[in-house]
């Protein structure tokens, strides 16, 4: 399959590396420089691409989308900080009849905690007691804060609990690939519920798994519809199959 990467920064560059271990070739390639206002996403550009991949920057995204609806071109979006806009970027890909599957964030960790985060908020909605709080963290280039990652879990938790306030914190610092907590303290007691991330690599293995399932679907998903489908979760990589894929140690430079 022909996987097109919009927004070729480091995550792009992580995804084209490991793409071929899920079975894609890169096609088609376009950053800032060559995507301005959208003006990349032409029909020669994608011509036989069967699904694109967005990691590009919040201005650009919705356009973007927009641009890939009309080329009838399924996607997988990890940009964030354009949320106000989702609710007419969703009304669009609906009508155009393609599949996009949107999320702030692509780990399985990560998508695991969001549930634990809402079943924590229903749970203790009875005991007022408690005050709620979330964080995270991101390297200091991350330019929203809070993280679109954030702001989807303190959803999921006011969803859970919409009677109990939240308060939200953000730090930008360093080369931090992103932590996310989230508490509730009492008098008697304190419980935290934290996700950390180690590198990039899981953000990735995520999207390209989203977009080797998002092809040939229509409408909106979410990652946990990826996530928890039981066909998806039978298409990762093995880790005896990512081991294969890789080069030679030699070949990579190790000893």
């Amino acid at each position: 399959m022909n996987l097109a990467i919009i927004g070729h920064g480091k995550m792009g560059g992580l995804i084209e590396r490991l793409a071929p271990e899920y079975g894609f070739t890169v096609t088609t390639r376009l950053n800032s420089a060559n995507n301005r206002d959208a003006s990349g996403i032409t029909g020669n550009n994608f011509a036989g691409v069967d699904v694109a991949v967005d990691f590009s920057a919040a201005a650009a995204a919705p356009q973007n989308i927009a641009r890939l609806a009309a080329l009838q071109i399924n996607a997988v979006v990890g940009t964030t900080g354009w949320t106000q806009q989702l609710p007419q970027v969703q009304a669009r890909v609906r009508d155009s009849g393609i599949g996009v599957v949107w999320s702030p964030n692509y780990s399985v960790g990560v998508n695991i905690f969001l549930q634990l985060a809402s079943e924590a908020s229903r749970r203790i909605a009875r005991y007022k007691e408690y005050g709620a709080w979330a964080w995270e963290i991101h390297h200091a280039a991350k330019k929203d804060a809070p993280s679109g990652t954030l702001l989807k879990v303190v959803d999921e938790m006011q969803r859970a609990d919409p009677s109990r306030e939240v308060s939200v914190s953000s730090n930008r610092a360093g080369a931090h690939p992103g932590t996310h907590e989230i508490g509730f303290d009492s008098a008697a007691d304190s419980l935290t519920i934290r996700h950390t991330a180690r590198s990039r690599e899981g953000f990735a293995r995520g999207a390209l798994l989203a977009a080797r399932w998002v092809v040939g679907k229509q409408g909106w998903f979410d990652f946990r519809d990826v996530l928890f489908d039981q066909d998806a979760s039978q298409q990762a990589p093995t880790a005896k199959a990512a081991a294969s894929a890789q080069p030679p140690a030699a070949a990579r430079g190790g000893a």
